[in-house]
């Protein structure tokens, strides 16, 4: 079973990325499973929203046991991007989302980061502290209620941005405008500052820092 997650750019695609045809095409095609994070009107008043390269709009998750450049090319056609940024990733599920209906929005905002590597960083280096270290520190600074991890193996669009992984954290809807809703820090401002400096030096030191895409999305999810 692979994963795949596919980064789109273009407006307007709710509509189409939440339909049945989407679905039906992609289970012919032999996947088992898909979710949509779509940066929408319900997350318009996300605190972060940056990137250094064109603003993603929407990402598509796709579990499949077919080919992944068939499921690629059904996740093309139906956002009509000819050149979507696709890879195939390896997943660390943390925190389990809420289990929510087939179709249900999620009651959470599902923040989606892509991460790139610092070519100083070796690769084994680099995942060891993310995976390993970086993870109790995001998870206890943070209000965090779900927690994804995706190592992204290969990338499988030749126009996809070099990046080492993907991560998909969820939290309560306040923590979009409310910073101690998204950090856990209960009104204290001198615990929200002591998590927020925690969590940045251990962001640093694998670089995440810079070169951040940071989404904020409505998730959706549907087992086919």
């Amino acid at each position: 079973m692979a994963k795949l997650i596919i980064a789109l750019h273009g407006t307007g695609l709710g509509a189409r990325l939440a339909a049945p045809e989407l679905r039906n095409a992609l289970a012919t095609a032999g996947a088992t499973a898909v979710a949509l994070n779509l940066d929408d009107a319900d997350v318009a008043p996300a605190m972060m929203r940056f990137g250094p390269a064109a603003r993603i709009t929407a990402l598509v998750s796709v579990w499949t046991d077919g080919d992944p450049a068939a499921a690629v090319d059904v996740v093309s056609d139906a956002a009509e991007e000819p050149a979507p940024h696709a890879y195939r990733v390896r997943e660390h599920i943390r925190l389990d989302p809420l289990p929510v209906p087939d179709g249900t929005r999620s009651d959470a905002l599902a923040d989606i980061a892509l991460l790139r590597r610092p070519q100083s960083m070796p690769r084994a280096e680099y995942l060891r502290y993310w995976l390993v270290h970086h993870t109790p520190i995001a998870i206890r600074t943070q209000n965090t209620v779900a927690y994804i991890q995706n190592v992204v193996e290969e990338a499988l669009t030749p126009s996809a941005p070099d990046i080492a992984g993907v991560v998909e954290e969820h939290f309560p809807m306040a923590a979009m405008t409310d910073p101690h809703a998204f950090y856990g820090s209960g009104g204290d401002k001198t615990e929200l500052d002591r998590r927020i400096t925690e969590l940045m030096a251990s962001v640093a030191r694998f670089g995440a820092d810079t070169g951040l895409d940071l989404v904020p999305t409505s998730r959706y999810h549907w087992n086919l």
